[in-house]
């Protein structure tokens, strides 16, 4: 099975440029099933219907998020709506909307995605993402055997140390959020797929998708600034091709990365 996982779309620009890079790469690749982070794809923060449709549209057929996922007031009915092909992290603290993974249906084969967010420098206070992993693979059939698992995480090691400790037990272990595409992708020993991060779908002059001019501005002087995200000009598109085989292992992973201009 092959299957692309795009990193976090940063707002409009984001949404635009991978609508128009999308087509390309599923005639190149003759992709099964297409996977998104859509925790930004709201101008930068949350996720809206009117946005998530934008994405289907442009040819996503399953969302993922992190700790900006119920960020958007009018985002969380599609949480509560189980026909909505999107999950949120499965280690959020207390009772919130939605599920932490789904299994879906692709052709003859069924398979489970997974959302966790990380604990390091992220202030949500999520339960240990190990526990909600053996918690979750627990819950999943043994008949199904690909795994995918979008980790939403600030550091590098509690990412690395995640995806060890997944190998051999998932298809693909994905990291997200730094919006910083890392040049690690990889079969682990045990047979698993692995990147520290995707990278982003978002303006290429920019501070990780947002306007440069702000942020510089706040490393400078140290006061906070409300985020700006840049709604014209080149975008950077970052995701990872998977191929899995029908055991769950992962035969390849390879990075996918474009320029495209909106």
């Amino acid at each position: 099975m092959k299957i692309l996982f795009i990193g976090d779309i940063v707002g409009k620009l984001g949404r635009r440029g991978l609508a128009k890079i999308l087509p390309v790469w599923k005639k190149e690749h003759d992709l099964d099933l297409i996977i998104a982070n859509v925790e930004n794809i709201a101008h930068g923060v949350g996720v809206t219907p009117a946005t998530l449709e934008e994405v289907k549209k442009a040819g996503v057929d399953f969302f993922t998020t992190g700790n900006h996922w119920a960020d958007k007031s009018d985002g969380l009915a599609l949480f509560e709506d189980e026909s909505v092909p999107i999950i949120r992290p499965a280690n959020w603290p207390g009772k919130v909307p939605g599920q932490g993974y789904k299994i879906i249906e692709v052709g003859s084969k069924r398979v489970a995605i997974i959302n966790l967010q990380g604990q390091v420098f992220l202030k949500q206070g999520c339960d240990s993402p190990f526990h909600a992993l053996d918690r979750v693979l627990k819950d999943i059939p043994k008949s199904v055997k690909i795994i995918i698992i979008d980790f939403q995480a600030e550091a590098t090691s509690e990412k690395r140390a995640l995806g060890l400790y997944a190998d051999g037990r998932i298809s693909a272990f994905l990291g997200t959020h730094t919006h910083v595409p890392t040049a690690d992708a990889q079969i682990l020993p045990k047979g698993s797929a692995y990147v520290t991060d995707a990278g982003m779908c978002g303006a290429l002059d920019s501070v990780i998708g947002d306007s440069k001019e702000g942020i510089i501005a706040s490393f400078l002087d140290q006061l906070r600034r409300k985020h700006d995200i840049p709604e014209s000009g080149e975008v950077q598109i970052n995701a990872v091709l998977l191929d899995i085989d029908n055991s769950g292992k992962a035969r390849s992973i390879d990075r996918l990365d474009a320029f495209v201009d909106v």
